[in-house]
C-alpha cells in the first residue's frame, strides 16, 4: 500500500524544524513518502529529527533530489500547494477536492506527488509549471500565509478522511509520468526552436513556460506522448532536421 500513497515533496525547505514538523503531520495520517528538493541546510538535519518526535522513520526514508523535475519524474499526477497563480492557467482545487481526486488516481494505478514550497515565499512559477493542478486552501485573504507543516497537515487529513474507497474513475490508458511529459516538452522546444517559433528573444522564456504549462495540464497517456514524439520526428525530417 505504500506506493499507493502520495509523495509529499518539500521544495527547497529552509528549516530543519519545519521538515520534522511536516514529517510528524504526514505520519499522523499514515503518509510516509517524503521527498526533499535541495534543502537549504543539507541533509540529514538533526533539527528535523528532534522536531519529528516519533515520526523519525519518515525522515529515515526521505529521498533528496536536486530539482523538482527529478523529484516528480515518476509521478503521473502532481499537485502544487500555492495561492492561485495569475500567470499559469491550471485547475484550482481545495485540499478536499484534490485528495478525493488523488484517491481515484492512485486506485487506478497512478502515482501522485504534492509539492510544498519553501517557507519564506512558497513555490515559484518555475516549480508550479510542472504540476497538473493547484491546491489552494480557502483561508483569510487578509492573512493567507500557512506554515509548511500546517499545509502538510491539512492535505494529509483530507487524504485520510476520504478513506480507502475512491470514487469510480473511467478506465484509461497508462498515464504518462512527469518525466515522460518533461521529455516531450524538450522535444517540442527543440522542434519549435528550429522553426523560429520562440521570437522575439525577450519573450522566449515566457513562451517556453507557457508551453510546459499547457503540456502539464493535459491528461496525457504514454501512448499520447509516443504519438507526439512520432509527429515531431516526422516534422523534423520534413524540415531537414
Amino acid at each position: 500500500m505504500t506506493e499507493a500513497r502520495p509523495a509529499f515533496i518539500l521544495v527547497r525547505p529552509q528549516m530543519g524544524e519545519n521538515i520534522g514538523a511536516a514529517a510528524r503531520a504526514m505520519l499522523n495520517f499514515g503518509l510516509d513518502r517524503m521527498r526533499l528538493v535541495a534543502p537549504r541546510d543539507g541533509w540529514p538535519n538533526p533539527k528535523a529529527v528532534a522536531m519529528a518526535s516519533g515520526a523519525g522513520r519518515v525522515l529515515d526514508n526521505a529521498t533528496v533530489f536536486d530539482t523538482v523535475e527529478a523529484a516528480i519524474a515518476d509521478c503521473t499526477y502532481v499537485y502544487a500547494t500555492t495561492a492561485r497563480s495569475r500567470e499559469l492557467t491550471k485547475p484550482v482545487l481545495t485540499p478536499e477536492q484534490a485528495m478525493a481526486e488523488a484517491r481515484a488516481i492512485t486506485a487506478a494505478g497512478g502515482r501522485v506527488g504534492v509539492l510544498f514550497g519553501p517557507e519564506r515565499a512558497g513555490l515559484e512559477n518555475a516549480d508550479v509549471v510542472h504540476a497538473n493542478a493547484i491546491i489552494t486552501v480557502p483561508v483569510n485573504p487578509e492573512f493567507p500565509s500557512l506554515n509548511l507543516a500546517q499545509c502538510a497537515l491539512l492535505t494529509g487529513y483530507e487524504w485520510a478522511r476520504h478513506g480507502e474507497a475512491p470514487p469510480v474513475r473511467e478506465a484509461m490508458g497508462e498515464r504518462a509520468t512527469s518525466g515522460d511529459v518533461a521529455r516531450l516538452g524538450e522535444h517540442f522546444e527543440e522542434r519549435l526552436d528550429a522553426a523560429g517559433f520562440f521570437f522575439p528573444a525577450d519573450k522566449a522564456a515566457h513562451m517556453r513556460m507557457n508551453l510546459r504549462n499547457m503540456l502539464s495540464r493535459l491528461p496525457l497517456t504514454r501512448a499520447d506522448v509516443q504519438t507526439f514524439h512520432g509527429m515531431l520526428r516526422q516534422f523534423g525530417r520534413r524540415m531537414g532536421g
